[in-house]
Order: structure tokens, then sequence, then C-alpha cells
């Protein structure tokens, strides 16, 4: 599970492994842009139901911890996806990687 430290919060956001390495791809992009905008979740099981939104804006600090030493291959529809969301008024809404790859 991977964990992403974002500004002065003391507990992380946890994210799978590979879903924050394509999250990493989609932020670092906006980021770089000086482009601000929200990330939604759903919370993870084990933790109370519902659902978590941030702003993300590139003079807030972040930091991407992942438990795998290893990056995964990255898979281009679903940077393009959680790109095309985060270029929307909702933001990135962080889906499963459930995309047809025919």
């Amino acid at each position: 599970m991977g964990m992403l430290y974002y500004g002065s919060a003391s507990e992380p956001i946890q994210i799978e492994d590979r879903a924050l390495a394509h999250l990493k791809v989609v932020i670092a992009t906006k980021l770089r842009r000086n482009e601000s905008f929200t990330l939604s979740w759903r919370h993870p099981d084990g933790d109370d139901p519902g659902r978590s939104t941030i702003w993300l804006h590139p003079s807030i600090p972040m930091r991407f911890v992942f438990d795998d030493p290893e990056p995964p291959e990255l898979h281009g529809e679903w940077i393009t996806a959680m790109a095309n969301s985060a270029n929307s008024s909702g933001g990135i809404t962080l889906v499963p990687e459930d995309l047809e790859t025919d």
C-alpha cells in the first residue's frame, strides 16, 4: 500500500502502489504547469465509510511513498482517463484500473 503525504497532515492518504504510480504522473504533470485541481477517493475498507477530496496546489508540499521498490509498468489509458478527469470541474476521481485494453 502506497502513501501520499500532503501538506501538513500527519496521516497519509493510503493508495495502492500501482494506482499511486499512475496518479503521480498526472499530479506531477498538472502541478508542473502550475494548475490546481481536486483529488477525490473512496475510503478504503477498514476506514470509516465515505469519500474524501483534497485541493492540490503547486505550493503545497507532497510526498509519494511506495511499498514496492520497483516502479510498475504504466498503463497509458489509465493515465489518460485520470488526466481527463483532472481537467474537468470535478477533478480527479481515483477509480480502479478496469479500462479495457484491446
